[in-house]
């Protein structure tokens, strides 16, 4: 009896040894493979252009975040607070952690939740009266600011912009100048002097001269001034000037000073379609100086820094303002009042002229999505900047607000990438005087941000 016991057990453990390392083996792989799915997807949603919560990250490289941005109570009545929550709220992580965890990058999934929320406050009782309230300008802002869907009048002859023909290298920068049909002597100041594409020469210091260089674009971005308002029809004559120098993007909206957002969110969508290779952008107004050699030198020495492949997917840099206070003035263009938002803005680089990599370009498209239109432009740009976790970087050699210093020195041009604002007759003039000077202020660095802060002292 003890015998057949034995033979018995035996038998089953040779049966049943094998069944039970399988299974193990099929929780073993289940479990892996759980864990590697899981760590998929939180890789493939790390681009996914979410909010980071105020106080999470440690990292000091990162802007500070106004606490009034963050908060989750709603400000009052305030109608881009409230539009912009409930589209928050469909797309935030944090505030939605089992909602869209595969991250949909179509078109729709964005635009739906912005025209929903949209809809949902505006129907609201008591912002629809604060809607008559507003001013006629934010009223009529208000009206159309959830739509983005433009037809496109007039395209650029080059595939990125206007440029040279045959270029033997990807173009380092695209010169994006916003402008309007009126502004013709702006345009043709710009492409006369620091506008120019094709091939330019940089300005090394410390180097032989015309060393270093790069291939230029550039294109302006218009919307369409009302045959009605101005009692003449400028179409044929930009039809005319598009087919003579190939660099104007125009659509069908109303070119007003609150839809200069339209043309960021627009060209970041041509951008991202048509300028594949391009490094950088400069985005700019049309009444700015730019010093285009030291502009190419600045962007090449940012390349060669260590990890800038990195780095570039961030790169923003001009000059930065802070944590700035809405304008409650009531005849300032730039008045917001505070029915409309409140709270501080994040930082934001002026819009008078700022520089970001061709990758920060196509993240700010991909944001932008996410983000309800906000009539003063360049908040709007710290406003997706701040949801990439991304800030700009600040630098002194950009005066979107004139020089400091009372009196300009010889060199002063050599020393700076951008200076707002200047007239068409002023950038003529300065371009002439910046080649006349070349020998003189050859080695001259750009301004620092140090040496200034000493200036003032003495």
């Amino acid at each position: 009896m003890a015998r057949c016991y034995c033979r018995w057990r035996n038998v089953l453990i040779c049966v049943c040894s094998p069944c039970i390392c399988l299974a193990l083996l099929f929780i073993y792989a289940s479990v892996m493979l759980y864990w590697h799915m899981n760590t998929t997807a939180s890789s493939s949603t790390t681009e996914t252009n979410h909010f980071v919560a105020s106080g999470i990250l440690r990292n000091s490289s990162f802007a500070p975040l106004p606490k009034t941005f963050w908060e989750l109570h709603l400000h009052g009545d305030a109608f881009w607070n409230h539009v912009q929550r409930v589209a928050d709220w469909h797309f935030n992580p944090i505030l939605r952690p089992n909602h869209n965890k595969g991250g949909s990058d179509k078109s729709t999934s964005y635009e739906f939740p912005l025209r929903r929320s949209f809809s949902e406050v505006i129907d609201q009782d008591s912002l629809r009266r604060n809607f008559d309230k507003l001013p006629q300008q934010m009223q009529a802002f208000v009206s159309h600011m959830h739509l983005r869907d433009y037809p496109t009048l007039i395209q650029p002859d080059g595939v990125c912009g206007a440029g040279a023909k045959e270029e033997k290298k990807p173009p380092l920068l695209l010169l994006a100048i916003k402008t309007t049909e009126l502004d013709f002597k702006n345009r043709q100041a710009i492409r006369q002097t620091w506008g120019q594409v094709g091939w330019v020469v940089g300005q090394k210091r410390n180097s032989s001269r015309g060393e270093g260089g790069a291939y230029i674009r550039r294109v302006f971005l218009l919307g369409k001034e009302s045959p009605e308002e101005m009692g003449v029809n400028l179409s044929e004559l930009l039809q005319i000037e598009s087919k003579r120098y190939g660099d104007i993007l125009q659509w069908d909206f109303k070119d007003t000073f609150f839809n200069l957002t339209l043309k960021d969110v627009l060209f970041w969508s041509w951008f991202s379609r048509s300028c594949g290779q391009t490094r950088f952008v400069f985005k700019g107004d049309d009444d700015v100086f730019v010093n285009t050699p030291k502009m190419i030198t600045y962007l090449q020495e940012q390349l060669k820094k260590p990890k800038a492949r990195k780095n570039m997917k961030d790169f923003m840099v001009g000059d930065v303002i802070g944590a700035a206070i809405p304008n409650r003035v009531n005849n300032s263009k730039y008045f917001i009042p505070d029915s409309f938002y409140r709270g501080l803005y994040p930082a934001y680089a002026g819009g008078g002229g700022v520089v970001y990599s061709g990758q920060l370009t196509k993240r700010l498209h991909n944001v932008s999505k996410r983000v309800h239109l906000f009539p003063i432009d360049d908040v709007y740009v710290g406003m997706c900047m701040i949801r990439l976790n991304a800030h700009p970087i600040h630098h002194p050699a950009f005066l979107t607000f004139d020089f400091p210093e009372k009196k300009e020195e010889l060199c002063s041009y050599h020393r700076v990438l951008l200076v707002h604002k200047r007239s068409p007759q002023q950038l003529v003039k300065l371009w002439a005087d910046l080649n006349k000077t070349q020998t003189q202020c050859w080695d001259v660095p750009l301004r620092d941000e140090d040496e200034m802060k000493e200036k003032r002292r003495h």
